[in-house]
């Protein structure tokens, strides 16, 4: 008998007999599981998670018991360690499959983390942070003043810093007292939005902290900043856990109709992720979590709802109604943030249903809002926000490209992780690829290739190499305008090959076989077709024929070579001169709206303002999508591309390669 498995946040999945070990099978996959004792049971390196529930996407059950009870080399572990393995967390080298099971890799169990590309890009910011700090000087209590401590100081910020009528919660006045006779009667107050004091130390205090987080659906960014300089003090990434209960948003929110138990763990599960990553950057700062007093969050609609422990399921069908769209201030202790006591968090306004506060935050930072013409920005990543538009209108609505672009649905598909094709070149005569592999700064056919990725290899293609390769095998003449794989040159390479009733081509020979099927053309071109027909909407909404720049955001669209894209169909013709990466624009913004206070009354009226366009209802979307699949377009003209990017000639005839050349074993290397 064989049982399903199914390994996240990879991706990857398979069937094997029963009796296999955990660790046997996600090797046989591929999969990222880290073991030094060779599967004895001893380093502790390959724990892993099994993840409970049913799951209808994969169309299995996973339950504890699918797994063989821990054995004594497991007990052993945690003597040896004096610390026992964490409640749920198994060594994958001694448990054996017994039935269905979904496992959770976690970071620390990887050899190569994921590459979380969302470094915060260098901006110019006004300084006008929505705390500030203010030193008094408090008259001393004596008999003959009758009035309370607090209304001192309250006198005090009135005269010393013009600051009147101040509230003051609770957690301040319970160390109000302390505070002023600790400092002499001098004392540092942070002061929130000229309204309420929020913070109270003795004595002078320096600095205070704020972080902006980028809480998207695949990954966690955030950024810590010194509220007095705006300096960026420390950046960390991780995985967004939730990835265990489905690889895209909607496969989350179909989770939770299914199963509404589970929307608290959802949510413990992600407040969970922004401890451990403010825990992290406070560390590597040098500074106390304590110091944090302001956070700022851009999130989709789903991460919005689910950070703020609102079930999001009313966003799986229409209408597509949020349970709040406007900007939130929420004491951080009760969203169970690890800060200040007085620690406010900011939640940026959602714009639609399925355009949500991430791309609130794109709009801070792109601002296509400051600058005329027909301005198109993307932000591409499990789902895509696109907004059209400039000073006078803007449009935006989102379009369903799924995790295509991220890895998932593509055979040889991973995220961005050392050893993931991300670049690739194929010789237009002889059709002999080159590739570039994230952990390598060289090329496939450079000496000391295989060398530069050691215990890596090539393991696999994320996004910006499948776009690229799409692109190569069409200009190549592989790959139809249709999208079809054709055999015609199959006596020139031996990298095209059967399989079953189409044909695959190979990208690489080594350790992995990594290939392009005609599956996973089709999951791309689904995609590509779903962002460009969105684009299309807005384009007739607002009344043009083209755009005048386009900006792509996100970690994988800030890592898309965009003449590439642009030969791909993925977005309209534009200037090549005019299209550029955007970076992380989404934690851009939220660092804008954690720095200056005056950003988020602008972004407030912004989404109100901003014209939404829902793809689900408009008649035009079908016909777009399905003229869209074909490579770049079925009908629309590409001129500004064949300008800069002129199709490739058709290759010359050439002598067929021998027929022994493609019975060469699959293990040999080949770049």
């Amino acid at each position: 008998m064989q049982a399903k498995v199914v390994f996240t946040p990879s991706g990857r999945r398979g069937s094997f007999p029963l009796g296999t070990p955990l660790l046997k099978a996600a090797w046989e996959l591929g999969v990222d599981v880290a073991s030094i004792c060779g599967g004895r049971g001893l380093c502790g390196r390959c724990q892993v998670l099994c993840s409970e529930g049913n799951f209808p996407k994969h169309g299995i059950v996973s339950k504890a018991e699918h797994l063989s009870p821990p054995n004594l080399a497991e007990q052993e572990h945690g003597k040896r360690r004096n610390a026992p393995l964490a409640p749920g967390r198994r060594l994958s080298c001694q448990a054996i499959i017994q039935g269905d099971l979904a496992i959770d890799v976690p970071p620390e169990s990887q050899v190569h983390r994921q590459v979380v590309r969302k470094d915060a890009d260098q901006r110019d910011i006004r300084l006008d942070p929505s705390i500030r700090l203010c030193l008094v000087e408090v008259r001393e209590a004596e008999l003959r003043d009758a009035r309370s401590d607090l209304a001192r100081l309250q006198d005090a910020l009135r005269d010393q810093w013009n600051l009147d009528g101040l509230s003051c919660g609770l957690p301040v006045l319970a160390g109000l007292q302390a505070a002023l006779r600790e400092g002499g009667w001098t004392v540092t107050a942070a002061v929130h939005l000229e309204r309420e004091i929020i913070a109270l130390w003795p004595g002078f205090k320096e600095r205070i902290c704020g972080l902006a987080v980028d809480l998207g659906s695949t990954t966690i960014a955030a950024h810590l900043c010194d509220l007095s300089s705006g300096e960026v003090l420390c950046s960390q990434g991780m995985m967004n856990p939730q990835i265990r209960f489905g690889e895209d948003l909607m496969s989350r929110v179909s989770h939770l109709m299914l199963h509404p138990e589970d929307s608290g763990q959802m949510t413990r599960a992600v407040r969970d992720a922004l401890n451990e990553l403010a825990a992290q950057a406070s560390s590597e700062a040098g500074v106390s979590q304590q110091d944090i007093l302001s956070l700022v969050f851009v999130c989709n609609p789903v991460m919005h709802h689910l950070l703020l422990g609102l079930n999001p399921t009313e966003l799986g069908g229409a209408p597509f109604a949020l349970a709040v769209d406007e900007a939130q201030y929420i004491a951080a202790r009760d969203l169970d943030i690890q800060a200040h006591p007085g620690a406010l968090a900011y939640v940026l306004p959602c714009i639609a249903g399925h355009v949500g506060a991430d791309t609130a935050g794109v709009l801070l930072a792109e601002r296509p809002q400051d600058r005329d013409g027909a301005n198109l920005v993307v932000d591409i990543g499990t789902n895509a926000e696109l907004v059209l538009g400039g000073r006078r209108r803007l449009l935006a609505c989102s379009s369903p490209t799924g995790p295509a672009f991220e890895g998932a649905q593509v055979s040889c598909g991973q995220r961005a992780a050392p050893g993931a094709i991300e670049r690739v070149r194929i010789h237009r005569q002889t059709l002999d690829v080159r590739v570039k592999v994230i952990g390598s700064d060289l090329w496939s056919d450079h000496p000391g290739f295989e060398e530069s990725l050691p215990g890596v290899g090539v393991t696999g293609i994320c996004g910006s190499g499948i776009i690229e390769a799409l692109v190569e095998m069409h200009r190549a003449g592989i790959l139809g305008g249709d999208g079809a794989l054709s055999g015609a040159l199959a006596d020139r390479t031996d990298r095209l090959i059967r399989e079953g009733r189409t044909w695959a081509f190979i990208l690489h020979r080594g350790r992995c076989l990594i290939s392009v099927t005609q599956n996973d053309v089709r999951q791309i071109q689904l995609a590509k077709a779903a962002l460009y027909a969105g684009a299309k909407l807005l384009m007739d909404r607002l009344g043009v024929a083209s755009v005048d720049s386009i900006r792509l955001a996100g970690a994988f669209g800030s890592h898309i070579d965009l003449k590439y894209a642009m030969a791909l169909g993925l977005v309209p013709d534009c200037p090549l001169d005019q299209a550029a990466p955007a970076g992380n624009a989404a934690g851009a913004g939220a660092r804008i709206a954690l720095l200056n206070c005056q950003s988020r009354s602008e972004i407030e009226r912004l989404a109100r303002d901003i014209e939404k366009i829902e793809t689900a209802i408009e008649p035009k979307f079908q016909q777009y999508f399905v003229e869209a699949m074909a490579i770049p377009h079925n009908t629309d003209p590409f001129p500004s591309l064949a300008a800069a990017f002129p199709p490739a000639p058709p290759p010359s005839p050439a002598t067929p390669r021998p027929k022994t050349r493609r019975r060469r074993a699959r293990g040999a290397s080949k770049g």
